[in-house]
Parts: C-alpha cells; structure tokens; sequence
C-alpha cells in the first residue's frame, strides 16, 4: 500500500470504523481535526464542548511474528493512529549495529504511513536469553543493573530520533534476599542516568506501575517520584488491565488520579486479581466510563492495546480491537457524567502469585 492510500484508509476507518461484533450500531462520532503538533505532546480540535478524540495505537510485542514493516503497514491500514514499538531483536534491535541508521529508516516510515509512537522496553529476552527481563534496574549485580540503564538510555535516543511521545519502562521484581529499602535505592540509582539522558533529549520517561514487581501501583509510583525529587522527565504509563487487577480504585478513577503525570496508557480488558491481558470482552472492564475519564483528562499520547500473549494470532485482534474501542470512545461521549470515586473489592496483594501469571514474564 502506498503512504498515500495508508493515510486515506487510516483516516476512513477512525471516521467511521465498524462497530465491534455483538454492539448495536451507533452514529459516527463528529469529524475531527487534527492539527499539527509536536509529536511529544499532539493535540487535535474538536467542536465546541466536545472532547477530543483519543489516539489509539497496537503494540508491537502483540505483532511479535510479523515484519516491522509488515506490522506497521498493517495498523496504518486498519486506521490506527500510532504505534507502541517495543524494541527486540526481531523489531528494531536496540543492540545491534547501525541502530542509528535503522532507527531513520524507522522514522521515515512511520512518517509516511501518519503513525505516531511510543518506545516500550518490555521486551524479555533482549539482554539475556536465559532470564526473562533479566537483568532488570534491581539486580544485585551493578553491572547487570548498568546494562538495563544503558539499554533505557538508548531507548531514548531512539524515541527521540523517531519523535516519540514517551519512552515506557518498569522497575522489574525484586530479587531473592533483596530487603525493600535496597530495591527501591537500586531503583532511584539506576534510573537517574537515563532521566538525564530523557530531561536531554525532551522525551518523557514514563515507568508503568507492573503486577507482582516492585513499583506495582500508583501509590509506588508516587513513592519513586518523591524518592527522586519529583523530576520533569518521570511521567507514568498507566495500563488500564492492571487497575482492574490491583487498585483500589476503579479504572477509570485511576484515569482520573493519574492524570496529572500520565505520559502513555496501555489498555486490553482483565479480572480482578488476575494478571492476564484478555482480548476486549473477555475481562470485567467496563470501558466507555474509562475513555470517557482519560477523553476528559486532555491526554493526546497514545492509548496502545496491550496483548502480548496473542502474536499467534496479532492481525486479527488488532483487526478487532480498534472497533471496539471506537464504539466505546462513542458510547462514552453520551453516556451520563460518572458518580464521584468507586472503590472495588480487595485484591490479593500485588506480589502474590494469584495476580501475576504473566507478572514480570508477560
């Protein structure tokens, strides 16, 4: 497919994408435009009172058997809006040579088919393919911990050069024989070079709050962003299925709580309690009271489908997915204003192994 007919088919489908099987069809929302922006931080205008439209994306560890090429040309053409590019040895090495050079080959072709994106660092073989996400920011070995900050730091150059809104990255779990204070010292050490390295290059770092790890919720979020002094560069990525698993909160008043920091959402349904990425419909959530909640944030990043469990079968859930959630986006937009803060029931605790099958090895 050309750029051209990728751009016009992108656009088509976000105007007036098919509803999601089993939804009762609704009218296309208003036409948006959208203005142009700094890739870090897009806006788009809307009519008068109305919210705007969200950017949705697919990530690429879902589309793990596919090209990157392949796999870009194929969310371009299902009218998604961006990307969220997890760095791998089949998508963009980070570690093999001329990472530059490939990196703008990267950034043309992401340009030519209009698709924003965001850097992910989840991937769990990249530096040890013994250990998965080994080593991480936690390792008693300061040199294994060294390797993960320089894999970071060269995330960043990556999504600099590329236009990337954020750069995602998580704390890893903590090891055995390792005390919390050590954990969290380890963790505020290693990732001070790499907020460096993003205040440098104008692209936000955005740590995601994982199940079973040692940064696993918005309140340990905090308590690494006061442990550093509360940095410019540090945002959240927030995962819609983890809130559904662990907080306290609803989702969509996580959305709410979490707004002033947010940098990158990822989204795919869950259950309470259990850490597993489930195809939209499969879960508890309920999803057009959390668009509606991160529509009325103002975010513009990138909110990316997060099914990294399903690259068997990639094309056809993110063929399915963006109707799902443009059906939601508009049943969102004239369903009644939310009740003031829900709670849901107790969890288990974050690092119990009921709510971490996938944990850290997702």
């Amino acid at each position: 497919m050309s750029p051209e007919a990728a751009r016009a088919s992108s656009e088509n489908r976000r105007a007036g994408a098919p509803d999601a099987p089993g939804m009762r069809p609704t009218a296309p929302a208003a036409p948006t435009v959208r203005t142009a922006a700094s890739p870090h931080n897009a806006t788009a205008t809307t009519a008068p009172g109305a919210l705007p439209s969200l950017r949705f994306g697919y990530g690429t560890n879902g589309l793990a058997d596919l090209r990157l090429d392949d796999a870009l040309s194929l969310l371009a053409e299902l009218g998604y809006d961006g990307v969220g590019l997890t760095l791998d040895h089949m998508h963009l090495d980070p570690l093999a040579p001329d990472l530059a050079a490939r990196t703008r080959r990267v950034a043309r072709r992401l340009d030519a088919l209009g698709l924003g994106v965001t850097v992910e660092t989840g991937a769990r073989y990249v530096l040890d393919p013994r250990r998965k996400h080994g080593p991480s920011l936690l390792d008693p070995d300061p040199d294994d911990r060294a390797r993960r900050t320089d894999l970071l730091t060269r995330a960043v150059q990556v999504a600099a050069d590329l236009g990337a809104h954020a750069v995602h990255c998580f704390s890893g779990t903590v090891p055995e024989r390792t005390g919390t204070d050590t954990a969290w010292k380890r963790l505020t050490e290693s990732l001070a070079p790499v907020l460096d390295a993003a205040a440098s290059a104008g692209v936000p770092l955005a740590v995601e709050p994982e199940p079973g790890h040692l940064l696993a919720t918005l309140a340990d979020f905090h308590h690494l962003r006061r442990a550093l002094g509360d940095p410019g560069p540090l945002g959240l990525t927030l995962d819609i299925g983890h809130c559904q698993c662990l907080e306290s909160l609803t989702p969509a008043d996580c959305v709410r709580a979490a707004a002033p920091w947010l940098r990158h959402v990822q989204i795919e349904d869950m259950r309470r309690g259990v850490h597993e990425h489930l195809p939209f419909g499969e879960g508890e959530i309920d999803f057009p009271p959390v668009l509606a909640a991160l529509a009325a944030t103002g975010y513009q990043g990138l909110t990316v489908v997060e099914l990294p469990r399903h690259s068997h079968a990639g094309p056809h859930f993110a063929a399915h997915s963006l109707p799902f959630l443009r059906h939601a986006e508009r049943t969102a937009a004239t369903a009644p204003p939310s009740p003031a803060h829900a709670f849901q029931h107790t969890a288990p605790p974050h690092g119990a192994p009921s709510t971490a099958p996938e944990g850290s090895s997702r």
